[in-house]
């Protein structure tokens, strides 16, 4: 919930919300909101500086699978910090957690929502995991994502391509949808319908009736993974089936990397590197490709 506090004399409004009052921002303006991984600091002032350029509400997220690159509990609080003094409304989010303690360290933290991902799991494995994350979060306030199908090979940022090909993706099946909300009670469902993590050799093809259907049934936002590489139009479509929340970060770490490289070539031969040079130079790459993709999840683009 959006609280007033009072600080110093002045009245101030705390822009730190849970997912299902974002979502609800989402569905009003008829757009999605951008869900953006910060694996490192970087990442994490790239994202504020875009978002609160453009005004735009947005998901901040940390994946467990990110933990060899930054730890939880160092980010943790930062994002904290900097959502709750943020211009816009912010959610905290664990992405893709996977299991209850790591779950639970998160929501200690202040995080108001997570992911738990059991898609890999078989259904009824999924469905018992996930009422024990609802469970859990509902003693913090926190609202809960849940994943319903798969949408391949849950890499971020290594480089690794995606497409067709990828055997691992299992479509979400509606009616299989409907019962697992049913049964689980969460606020939103990260749906399969032809998008997959990672790098795109070719353009994804998109099965927007699955989305449809999914949300007339279910009657809960659905979540999009795996957009990078989705055309802005697709993108417009995917948002006009039902979807409510878009899941980026790949594209943007690739930006970040690309600018590091520039960065490291421009340096004439025989000077010394310098790690910030290429951290700016990263930073801002990020933050130009953050602001992309939040102007095309708000149709801004049109």
């Amino acid at each position: 919930m959006i609280d007033i506090e009072i600080n110093e004399g002045r009245r101030m409004i705390e822009m730190l919300v849970n997912l299902k009052e974002l979502l609800t921002i989402a569905e009003e303006r008829k757009i999605a909101v951008g869900a953006f991984n910060a694996a490192g600091l970087e990442c994490l002032e790239a994202i504020f500086d875009a978002a609160e350029e453009l005004d735009m509400p947005f998901v901040l997220m940390f994946a467990q699978l990110h933990e060899p690159w930054m730890h939880l509990k160092t980010i943790g609080p930062i994002m904290m910090d900097m959502a709750k003094k943020a211009s816009v409304p912010v959610c905290v989010m664990l992405d893709h957690g996977e299991d209850m303690e790591y779950l639970k360290q998160a929501l200690d933290l202040g995080f108001t929502a997570v992911m738990y991902d059991g898609s890999t799991l078989p259904f009824e494995e999924n469905v018992k995991n996930t009422k024990q994350a609802v469970q859990l979060a509902r003693q913090y306030g926190a609202s809960v994502e849940a994943e319903l199908g798969s949408m391949g090979r849950r890499e971020y940022g290594n480089g690794n391509h995606s497409g067709d090909e990828d055997e691992t993706k299992i479509y979400t099946d509606p009616d299989l949808a409907k019962a697992f909300v049913e049964a689980t009670g969460v606020d939103a469902l990260a749906c399969s319908f032809g998008t997959t993590h990672g790098i795109f050799l070719k353009a994804p093809k998109l099965d927007f009736d699955v989305v449809r259907n999914v949300r007339r049934l279910t009657n809960i936002p659905i979540v999009m993974h795996g957009a990078s590489g989705v055309s802005n139009e697709d993108l417009h479509r995917s948002i006009d089936a039902g979807v409510s929340k878009i899941n980026y970060f790949t594209y943007m770490d690739k930006a970040g990397g690309a600018a590091a490289a520039g960065a490291l070539r421009a340096i004439p031969e025989g000077r010394p590197v310098f790690f910030s040079t290429l951290m700016r130079a990263a930073r801002e790459a990020m933050k130009q490709d953050v602001m992309q993709a939040m102007r095309a999840f708000a149709k801004m683009d049109k």
